[in-house]
């Protein structure tokens, strides 16, 4: 089987957008799954395609997954959905102020520094400060696997068809 250059370039996509979920200077996930799309349009394959639709089905489901699951941790902690709202927002601003690490630290900030106005408790703002960093975590690693299902899934699906 003789390797394309297109998919030892949608390989290095892929990587790269793994990569870019841990480091978020891109968008990684969305650049895996692009990967994909592209990888599927030039091998033009049932397969492909098949595999492209199942790997949409993940992207999909990791979305979803990557929002819900935080969500629902800093909700049981008190924190108001109007708060994590204002914490993204903020988390999104510092991906662009302090590269890397921007993003994390304003949504963990944002979330102690408005509980601690909210309640004027320093328990509750650091309790719901934890969950905000396991929130952190638990959304870098529901991404991180469903970067790392698509992948899967691509290498499946290039294995099957041969492309």
């Amino acid at each position: 089987m003789v390797i394309s250059e297109t998919t030892v370039l949608v390989a290095l996509a892929m990587a790269v957008g793994t990569v870019g979920i841990i480091v978020p200077v891109l968008p990684g996930l969305l650049l895996v799954w692009g990967a994909f799309v592209v990888w599927a349009i030039a091998a033009g394959t049932t397969g492909g395609w098949v595999g492209l639709g199942v790997a949409t089905l993940v992207y999909a489901a990791g979305l979803v997954a990557q929002y819900l699951f935080p969500g629902r941790r800093l909700k049981a902690a008190g924190v108001p959905t109007w708060v994590i709202g204002l914490a993204l927002l903020v988390g999104v601003v510092g991906l662009f102020v302090v590269p890397v690490v921007g993003g994390p630290l304003g949504f963990v900030a944002t979330v102690f520094i408005v509980q601690s106005v909210r309640h004027r408790d320093p328990v509750v703002a650091r309790r719901a400060t934890g969950q905000a960093l396991r929130a952190v975590v638990v959304n870098l690693g529901v991404e991180l696997l469903t970067a790392l299902a698509l992948v899967t899934t691509w290498v499946v699906t290039v294995w099957v068809t041969r492309a």
